[in-house]
């Protein structure tokens, strides 16, 4: 198991620098989305600000109906902010994901490496070597209490490798193939059957068997308005039920 162990110590190296590295995106994340509230702020009151400067000139005949340099330009460094965000997003997104590709991979290498101790007798191999061991602690050690805990520790790991070769050995037997998908566990939602991104919205129907859509799924470009929100087939189904 030299290759898989050699493997996780790389794993674990580059694991433990992924929270300061997804920490800094994060920060940068927020200071753009500040700074990107204040420019649409700013932009709003100057906008409204222009709009009743056009409603007096259209008052005293003037046929001038334009927002100023000013206001476009705002508008268009608020375009460039909003990019930006979604690219430190997609960045800190393949930071993720680049570690859980690379958990598969050790995943695959750690079933083939059983596969091949398997056909070769390496369990065997390594429990008859791990009892020899064991009986060595015993006729030699002193005191008793961390000799028992070696020797059980030391019965459990060749009672484990047992299990795994048992296990590993009738799914080779049946011919299954072993390769594993990415992050299997997280949860899908919405109509697309996806996992979660982006926005998202809730229906407010207690009983939706789906209950979280994603706004590009049903239509929206921004949180809806109104104190409640149903997705189409649970607002069809109440409609259906006022028209009775």
């Amino acid at each position: 198991m030299l290759l898989t162990m050699s493997f996780i110590d790389e794993f674990q190296a580059d694991l433990d620098a992924l929270p300061n590295a997804l920490q800094k995106k994060y920060g940068l994340l927020r200071d753009l989305d500040k700074s990107l509230e204040d420019l649409n702020r700013q932009n709003e009151q100057r906008c409204e600000q222009e709009i009743e400067n056009i409603k007096r000139g259209l008052k005293s005949g003037s046929t001038l109906i334009k927002f100023s340099d000013e206001a476009l330009d705002e508008q268009k460094h608020s375009i460039r902010l909003a990019d930006e965000k979604v690219a430190l997003a997609a960045q800190a997104y393949e930071l993720v994901d680049q570690h859980i590709q690379q958990l598969d991979q050790y995943l695959k290498k750690f079933s083939e490496e059983m596969h091949r101790e398997i056909s070769s007798g390496g369990v065997a191999a390594a429990s008859s070597n791990l009892s020899s061991r064991s009986g060595r602690v015993s006729e030699t050690g002193r005191g008793g209490r961390k000799k028992k805990m070696r020797l059980t520790t030391a019965a459990a790991a060749v009672t484990s490798a047992t299990e795994l070769a048992s296990t590993a050995a009738a799914v080779n037997t049946a011919g299954m193939d072993l390769d594993l998908p990415v992050d299997p566990n997280e949860p899908t939602y919405c109509f697309c059957n996806q996992v979660s991104f982006g926005e998202m919205v809730a229906c407010d129907n207690p009983n939706c068997k789906i209950e979280w859509f994603h706004f590009g799924c049903v239509g929206l470009k921004e949180r809806p308005k109104g104190r409640k929100w149903y997705c189409p087939d649970c607002a069809a189904t109440r409609s259906r039920r006022k028209g009775r």
